[in-house]
């Protein structure tokens, strides 16, 4: 079995690598165009895979497609983004989670487009009588066309921006919650050291108002050693150190 595998790996290499020989550079950025060209939250359009293929179909599609516009053989400006984009797509889709999730609303796509072909059904009586004598033959042919398979593409687009919009909206409203609760909080610190500078500014008052009776008290008195200036007063002319006016020329 392991053997047989191997082999039909080597196989598929050289099947690979045949093709690419023959593929032009026209070719590669062709596809590097419509990559870089799909809706960005569908990895399924940049593999151009069915919503229905398997894991190892995705795998086989990158592979072929990574080829194709690798930077090393593909020539064009933005081969190294597309690539990018293939390896992502890929990356995503191998997430069991993302999976889900993307089947889900490929789910709920195909659910809203039957809602809607009903209502119209309602409408046309020889496409009800059809239905109804087919035994949903009729809503089974209809939706392995192509015209259903490009309703759907088009309605996950539609689901899938909308969630991404819920999701970003979301995120904002976490983030302003968050500065909200930050500034809260540094608002109440900064309360919180005004109301203790406050209560320590209070239980030094009788210190200060201590400290500054003493320091008027204090300065009324001559220090000891201390040698004042005499006052002048001129109402005294029999002091000898009153200051008389000078005389000018």
């Amino acid at each position: 079995m392991g053997a047989a595998t191997q082999s039909s790996t080597v196989d598929d290499d050289l099947l690979l690598k045949n093709f690419f020989a023959e593929v032009s550079e026209v070719e590669r950025d062709n596809e590097v165009l419509r990559i870089l060209s799909c809706f960005k939250l569908n990895p399924f359009e940049y593999l151009n895979l069915p919503f229905d293929s398997s894991i190892d179909d995705v795998k086989k599609q990158y592979r072929k497609l990574s080829l194709m516009v690798h930077p090393d053989k593909c020539k064009h400006a933005q081969a190294k983004e597309a690539f990018g984009a293939l390896a992502k797509a890929q990356q995503l889709l191998l997430d069991q989670n993302e999976r889900d999730y993307l089947l889900s609303q490929v789910n709920s796509a195909k659910e809203e487009l039957r809602a809607k072909r009903k209502k119209q059904l309602k409408k046309d009586t020889a496409s009800k009588v059809k239905s109804l004598v087919e035994e949903g033959k009729y809503d089974k042919q209809y939706e392995q066309s192509e015209e259903f398979q490009q309703e759907v593409k088009l309605k996950v687009r539609e689901l899938l921006t909308e969630q991404e919009w819920r999701r970003k909206m979301q995120m904002r409203i976490s983030e302003e919650e968050g500065r909200l609760k930050r500034d809260e909080e540094e608002q109440k610190e900064m309360w919180k050291r005004k109301r203790e500078h406050e209560e320590e500014w209070e239980g030094t008052r009788e210190k200060r108002v201590s400290s500054w009776r003493d320091f008027m008290k204090g300065g009324k008195k001559n220090k000891k050693g201390e040698i004042r200036p005499p006052k002048l007063k001129t109402e005294d002319p029999n002091k000898s150190y009153v200051q008389r006016p000078v005389k000018r020329a």
